[in-house]
């Protein structure tokens, strides 16, 4: 599987846009199949409106946006953190009005769109920014909004890529999406085969997503007893702890004070809680 070599660059630095940019400069882009994705060409093809407002977040060269393009799509936005890939879409795209075209950070990004097409973008992410994925994710998606797209269901000795499993994704999405689908890919690329789930994950708008700041947690065995905690909280559907501690994702039936998180992870002096604004 060549294409999936983690890049040139150490993976102890920080993923930001100097990392992404040095990839596209010395031409370690393994992660660019040089064409659209099949699977997503094949979910491109479902979509009835041409005018859905549709976002790819780490655009990369794109080539699902142009496939889109040609299908006569009318509201595409792309956004991408580092500089090479953005102002080479801008130039090969210059008269084209039915493209947006971002230089920027997903996570700051502000929109409602009605797909967000995801083609190796969360597994460019380190895994401990996964919570924040689904928080983000969820606020960009329009009331009947879809996130479909590829996740990896394999390991990597390193990454990025960094992979997952399904069982392990189901626990991330559970509550603040409707599983339309996320099944083993039929159609990937041959250095991709079996190791790609196609998803369809429909936004549920009938829950609070919200995302917080963790400070005082330092070893894993607290995470379990302050996930129980949290779940036990009257209205609350899912908990999701970060790697490192640092993030809980929480999505409940309704809004939870954070006076009541406060008094519930005060079981450890230590624990802090905080949220994260949009």
């Amino acid at each position: 599987m060549s294409d999936l070599k983690c890049c040139v660059v150490s993976c102890d630095r920080p993923l930001n846009a100097a990392y992404w940019e040095a990839q596209y400069e010395a031409k370690t882009t393994g992660w660019d199949l040089g064409q659209v994705s099949p699977p997503i060409q094949m979910y491109a093809d479902t979509v009835a409106d041409i005018n859905s407002r549709i976002l790819i977040p780490g655009c990369g060269n794109s080539y699902e946006a142009e496939y889109l393009l040609k299908q006569g799509f009318s509201n595409i936005t792309v956004i991408d953190i580092a500089p090479t890939p953005v102002s080479f879409l801008k130039e090969k795209c210059k008269n084209n009005p039915n493209i947006q075209i971002l230089l920027g950070d997903f996570f700051e990004h502000e929109g409602k769109y009605d797909l967000i097409i995801e083609q190796t973008f969360f597994c460019a992410l380190p895994p401990n920014m996964r919570q924040k994925y689904v928080w983000k994710m969820h606020q960009l998606l329009a009331e009947e909004g879809i996130l479909s797209g590829l996740l990896f269901n394999r390991m990597f000795e390193s990454g990025p890529p960094f992979g997952g499993s399904k069982e392990e994704y189901e626990k991330l999405f559970t509550a603040a999406f409707e599983f339309i689908k996320m099944d083993l890919s039929e159609n990937s690329i041959a250095p991709r085969a079996s190791s790609e789930l196609c998803i369809e994950l429909k936004k549920n708008s009938q829950v609070v997503v919200n995302l917080y700041a963790l400070e005082g947690i330092t070893y894993s065995e607290s995470i379990e007893t302050l996930t129980e905690k949290l779940l036990a909280i009257d209205g609350v559907l899912n908990v999701s702890i970060s790697g490192n501690f640092a993030d809980a994702l929480l999505v409940s039936k309704n809004e939870i004070t954070i006076e009541t998180l406060q008094q519930v992870i005060a079981f450890d002096e230590k624990y802090t809680i905080k949220k994260i604004k949009k």
